[in-house]
């Protein structure tokens, strides 16, 4: 990646930043700035950008439980809603046509098609860096939202299959036995250690799992979803995400910057993405009704529609093939990339007042909320535990198991994790599933038996935000929270939050205080 590149995308991204804006906003906009000063894209760009999406979508697989798919909310979510969006964007254009706007004039009935199905899907890298950005990969919004753009991936392989005549060959089937050498695979991960050979076997296995699939007539980026998902259950399938996502955070930047190297819009143009932009409140609109119908709860209806609720990147592939097919215009490929620009910058702004934004208006959503929801859904608590822990990461196990040693039975943990749940529930531990930032599940407990909350999530941001919600439910007992930094130490007190541990440090006295006590012990013996 050249200099110039990094420069604008660390000084776009720094006063995105400043402007309290996600930094991928500002590599789009460094992206649009270098092409207008003249600057073009090569291939090594290109390749940094392939390089972040095949190793997102390897890590989106490293989380993700393919037993979720077959959910109904998923897989008829997301087909339902292809469907009746393509009916309503049809629509859509035909009034444009009919109202004789610039670029819609002479667009045919296939032609049409083609747009509102490139404008059908949503953005797995928006959708997963806003995710990530606010600790909500495995919430229950986050992981329908996966499943969505998993299934729509499904649909743009398919799609892409029958555009370019490209089969898969007969050794595709040869690839069914991995699931024989699964036992192999999981011993030499497992052998690797903690090293510096993890981040490595992370990218061997991510782009040879990409190079595998592509070798057989299967779009590798698929490849590299499946492998991370076949891959989720092994004990390592975590710490290989934790040392790929900085890898990762960077090669996406080479993609953001892409978009705006596509083409260079005119005036006319800008007027037609900001008409199709217009379409966005149409897909929300869209996915909550589903969702609702589906009888998931309002709160994660709203945050996964509003999530959802943005152009993907596919449509540009989508128009650069139809271009080169002669399917359409170039002018095309500048709209549908300046829809897609437009589409992550709202969606960014938006989603984050998205909290704020349902508590403000939470009975007017809870009316859309079916009398009967999801058993998934409902929460659970125990009568007799008093402590509660948020959180049930290796700081928060920590805190439940040391607790629990001095007040049997007294302490329970929760997690918006709903298997790790289950699983930490097979271990003897008093784990519930529930998500601690949603104001209904403090309405659903009783709070006037609980007096201490325990918040050990890394993020200084959710811990502000859960506290804000126990004092809006009334809570009137001690919340104590961790820190990583002096700096978010200070904001959490200042929050309401009446003790706040420095993470680092606590870890040093406490190591210390272990130690002294050992040395303690051998004198008395």
């Amino acid at each position: 990646m050249e200099f110039i590149w990094i420069l604008f995308a660390f000084f776009c991204g720094l006063g995105a930043k400043t402007c309290h804006l996600p930094p991928s906003i500002g590599y789009l906009l460094a992206g649009f700035i270098l092409h207008f000063l003249g600057y073009q894209a090569n291939d090594n760009l290109q390749a940094f950008a392939d390089l972040g999406i095949t190793l997102m979508l390897f890590t989106i697989g490293l989380k993700f439980n393919i037993k979720d798919l077959f959910k109904t909310e998923i897989w008829f979510g997301s087909l339902a809603h292809t469907t009746i969006w393509l009916t309503l964007t049809l629509v859509f254009i035909k009034l444009l046509v009919a109202a004789s706007i610039a670029s819609f004039i002479d667009l045919d009935f296939n032609t049409a098609a083609l747009i509102a199905f490139a404008l059908s899907f949503s953005s797995t890298v928006c959708v997963v860096k806003l995710l990530e950005e606010n600790g909500e990969m495995r919430t229950r919004h986050g992981k329908l939202s996966v499943g969505i753009l998993v299934i729509q991936d499904i649909i743009a392989v398919a799609f892409l299959v029958m555009a370019t005549g490209k089969t898969p060959s007969i050794w595709a089937l040869a690839l069914l036995s991995l699931f024989i050498l699964k036992p192999l695979i999981n011993k030499v991960i497992s052998h690797a250690g903690h090293g510096e050979l993890i981040p490595l076997m992370g990218f061997f296995l991510a782009l040879g799992s990409y190079e595998l699939f592509e070798f057989v007539g299967i779009k590798g980026d698929l490849g590299a979803l499946l492998i991370g998902m076949f891959l989720a259950s092994h004990t390592k399938a975590s710490e290989i995400n934790k040392s790929l996502m900085s890898f990762k955070d960077l090669f996406l930047i080479g993609f953001f910057l892409s978009i705006g190297f596509t083409a260079l819009p005119n005036w006319q143009m800008l007027g037609v993405s900001a008409l199709l932009t217009l379409l966005l409140p149409i897909k929300f609109i869209l996915f909550f009704a589903l969702f609702s119908s589906l009888k998931l709860r309002c709160r994660t209806a709203y945050l996964s529609a509003l999530v959802l609720s943005n152009f993907s990147e596919f449509g540009l592939i989508v128009a650069a093939l139809s271009v080169k097919s002669g399917w359409l215009s170039n002018q095309w490929l500048v709209i549908l990339a300046l829809s897609v620009s437009l589409s992550f910058i709202l969606t960014n702004v938006v989603y984050r007042y998205a909290h704020q934004i349902f508590t403000t208006n939470n009975y007017f959503f809870k009316k859309f909320e079916r009398h009967t929801i999801l058993a998934e859904d409902k929460f659970e608590q125990p009568c007799h535990a008093s402590i509660m822990v948020i959180g049930m990461g290796r700081v928060g196990m920590g805190a439940y198991h040391a607790l629990n040693a001095h007040l049997d039975k007294k302490v329970w943990g929760i997690d918006a994790d709903r298997d790790k749940t289950i699983w930490l529930k097979s271990q003897h531990i008093n784990a519930y599933y529930g998500d601690a930032d949603d104001a209904y599940f403090w309405e659903s407990i009783d709070l006037t038996k609980l007096e201490l909350v325990l918040i050990a999530l890394p993020s200084a941001k959710d811990s502000i935000s859960i506290s804000e919600q126990l004092h809006a439910a009334n809570y009137q007992g001690k919340i104590a929270a961790i820190a990583r930094y002096d700096d978010e130490r200070e904001l959490l007190q200042k929050s309401g939050i009446d003790k706040v541990f420095n993470f680092y440090n606590e870890a040093g006295v406490g190591f210390a205080d272990e130690s002294i006590a050992m040395i303690s012990v051998d004198k008395l013996n």
